[in-house]
């Protein structure tokens, strides 16, 4: 087989664990042996998909990893986000991390360079936002950096939370979040792990638009949690605060 054979296989088994109650995202046959590799795989996993509604990432790391990639399901929004839960202890949680999207006013074509200002100005909303994980892999496996790469970084979704000024988005470097749920509140004192959260976008779109890769209006871009992952119970009302800036709630449901 060839190189490009392999990649269409992993992606194909890849994207038959998104939707799997027992995920194993592991595939001895073949896995990607660099990151061009690793997002290809995450390309042809779009194209079976279809479209893409947003993307992840943070700014390239000290260790040489990039985090980047799609974001294959619709964007989740309202009272009520579907979500597949993590089973911890016999209890269905949802995995969640706190963040703010960027939302493309307009598309973004390849094979050109971009400034902060035309970015700026692509950007027509920010929101609060959570991104929705999911572990794909077996608990009893260590997938490397590029097989967590290729599967897309545990992503599983977002949940595009309200609007609130870019003005604000652009300055919140630290951002105390507090997280209730059955009279239960999780604090946390929120630093953005790339410094400002618009950072990666800026690295982001010139990378993928070297790569050829088209950017459409409305996508949303998260870019890192203020607190890594929280878990919170299902099919329960949960507020999120983001100390003066904007608070919501939602009741994540079962999506099989």
């Amino acid at each position: 087989m060839t190189d490009n054979t392999h990649l269409t296989e992993l992606a194909k088994h890849l994207f038959a664990q998104r939707n799997n109650v027992n995920p194993n995202a592991h595939f001895g046959a073949f896995t990607a042996q660099n990151i061009d590799q690793a997002i290809t795989v995450q390309q042809k996993m779009a194209e079976l998909n279809g479209h893409i509604s947003g993307w992840k990432c943070l700014v390239p790391q000290a260790n040489d990893q990039l985090i980047v990639a799609p974001i294959l399901q619709a964007a989740e929004r309202g009272q009520q986000c579907s979500i597949i839960p993590t089973i911890k202890d016999e209890q269905a949680l949802a995995l969640i991390e706190p963040e703010i999207a960027f939302i493309l006013g307009e598309d973004i074509e390849p094979y050109r360079h971009y400034s902060h200002q035309e970015i700026d100005s692509a950007i027509n909303a920010t929101h609060m936002a959570l991104e929705l994980i999911q572990n794909r892999f077996s608990r009893d496996s260590q997938p490397s950096y590029l097989q967590k790469l290729a599967d897309g970084l545990s992503n599983q979704g977002v949940y595009i939370g309200p609007q609130i000024p870019k003005s604000v988005a652009y300055q919140a470097s630290h951002v105390d979040v507090v997280v209730t749920a059955n009279n239960q509140q999780q604090s946390f004192n929120g630093k953005h792990p790339c410094e400002l959260p618009q950072l990666p976008v800026y690295w982001m779109i010139n990378y993928l638009a070297q790569k050829g890769v088209k950017l459409s209006a409305g996508q949303a871009i998260i870019t890192g949690s203020y607190c890594g992952v929280v878990n919170v119970p299902m099919a329960t009302e949960v507020s999120i605060e983001y100390k003066n800036i904007d608070q919501f709630s939602v009741s994540f449901i079962n999506a099989f």
